[in-house]
């Protein structure tokens, strides 16, 4: 693999429960791959073994052709990794959230920036309020409106990124999504609900 995301012969067990083995894909930049399986089928294992945050069984993943344990703060630049909580701090606003998270993962936006990705998101009037009063949604959002800051971040790995939002966030995501492909980025993402990403380079990996 000498380009982009490869995933080789990755096994995951937990305890006596084999969850999946013998996976392996390679994602250049500009698809999409998406993982498939019913519920404890392993997908949230799989995305944690991708982000380097879980150690596989067995296999390796790798970036750029190189093994994640050998480039860890190189990867950790490059990679957005949203799970499928919003991991909001809940005595925090949006605003705050959004710099925190950037900053965080080495991309620290300005505030202008920040709030015109919240707007973006439809928080408008939200920005600045706790993120306690937030409905599923709207922290949703908030936590999603950190892709419209990270165009230079080639990775995006969503866990179920598509849960709670409505069909104008549906749409707001699918375009941050699909304008990350065209500009060469690779998005690993699950999802339980048909996508209306248009992309002609998509892959599935089954579990």
């Amino acid at each position: 693999m000498s380009q982009g995301l490869g995933i080789s012969g990755l096994a995951c067990s937990r305890g006596s429960r084999h969850l999946f083995s013998g996976l392996s894909a390679s994602v250049n930049p500009g698809p999409l791959l998406r993982v498939r399986g019913d519920n404890g089928a392993g997908k949230t294992s799989l995305l944690r073994m991708l982000c380097g945050l879980l150690q596989p069984t067995e296999g390796q993943v790798l970036w750029y052709g190189k093994p994640l344990a050998s480039q860890r703060d190189v990867f950790g630049h490059n990679l957005v990794y949203l799970g499928h909580a919003a991991a909001l701090k809940d005595e925090l606003s949006p605003l705050e959230n959004l710099l925190d998270a950037c900053a965080l993962g080495g991309h620290a936006p300005d505030v202008l920036a920040a709030l015109a990705a919240l707007k973006g998101a439809g928080l408008r009037g939200h920005e600045r309020t706790s993120a306690r009063g937030l409905s599923q949604g709207q922290r949703r959002r908030s936590a999603l409106a950190r892709l419209a800051l990270s165009s230079s971040a080639p990775l995006w790995i969503l866990d179920e990124p598509f849960n709670a939002l409505d069909s104008a966030a549906n749409a707001w995501l699918t375009g941050l999504i699909e304008a990350h492909l065209h500009n060469a980025g690779i998005v690993v993402l699950t999802s339980h609900q048909d996508m209306p990403i248009n992309t002609p380079n998509q892959q599935d990996l089954a579990l």
